[in-house]
């Protein structure tokens, strides 16, 4: 089992030294969350299963992959992924240059996370058509495939539509992994059918059983099942190491976890976690 970090769950002023510890206590990855802009009217800003706002207008927002390589700079091992970036909300040309920079800097660690977001105030505000946010995203993975592997790509879609353009450098990894998140059928089927993964809301061992067990079918059905795909999970509160073979039986890769309450334990939590399962590092 793979374990990743959540560097959203923490204040920003402690992002560096929480990869670093990462990366010298064994864990594999670590994870930042994105959006590009708050609006201040909180009309379309309910979160999904709520009547909350899932948003704070004045909380600081980092551009993700940028800062990812800030910390590449400050580590060996450890990658670098988004949990999750909203890809469709930029043209391609952006967010592929974006992460085959991280992957050049970070020397072959990126994990390109992308959802097709739920927050309509942000697409509303930069003036993309949030309904049509899925369908973008689908797009835009295709077009940065090519982008990524073929040394001149021309494209004519329902949304992008450029000449025959040069994109230099490459990523460093051969295949740079795109894994999609969400648990509603449109993002299962993304994962299954256009991506190299998939990654959950946090999630319980019982509450993930459904949507793998549906990944696995739509996989099947996609003719997919014998590539490589990772299933990721944020299982923020584990019960204790016997809990991972569970895991693992269910075709889980890589579980993110937290255990610290706050920031200020975090840490020390991370060490202890680390001691506790045997990482690497410890």
């Amino acid at each position: 089992m793979k374990f990743g970090v959540p560097l959203g769950l923490v204040h920003p002023a402690i992002w560096r030294d929480l990869t670093v510890a990462a990366d010298r206590l064994g864990f594999e990855s670590v994870w930042l969350p994105e959006h590009l802009v708050f609006a201040t009217d909180l009309s379309t800003a309910t979160y999904p299963g709520t009547g909350e706002p899932g948003i704070r207008p004045a909380t600081p927002l980092f551009d993700a992959p940028a800062y990812l390589c800030s910390l590449a700079a400050v580590t060996d091992r450890v990658r670098l992924g988004t949990a999750v970036y909203l890809y469709g909300l930029r043209h391609p040309f952006v967010a592929a240059r974006a992460f085959a920079t991280l992957d050049q800097i970070s020397g072959g660690r990126a994990v390109v996370g992308v959802g097709a977001g739920w927050y309509e105030g942000e697409w509303l505000a930069a003036g993309v058509d949030f309904a049509t946010r899925g369908r973008r995203l689908d797009e835009a993975i295709e077009v940065s495939r090519r982008l990524w592997s073929e040394p001149a790509v021309e494209h004519h879609g329902e949304f992008f539509d450029f000449p025959e353009v040069a994109f230099e450098p490459k990523p460093v990894q051969a295949r740079l992994p795109i894994i999609a998140g969400g648990e509603s059928g449109a993002a299962l089927r993304r994962a299954a059918t256009l991506c190299d993964g998939w990654i959950s809301m946090p999630q319980t061992l019982a509450g993930a059983r459904s949507q793998i067990e549906r990944l696995h079918e739509l996989r099947k059905a996609a003719g997919r099942e014998g590539e490589p795909f990772e299933i990721t999970v944020h299982a923020y509160e584990l019960e204790g190491p016997g809990e991972i073979a569970e895991w693992e039986a269910m075709g889980v890769d890589r579980l993110i976890v937290r255990p610290w309450r706050r920031t200020r334990e975090a840490l020390d939590k991370l060490a202890e976690f680390a001691a506790q399962y045997g990482l690497i590092g410890s």
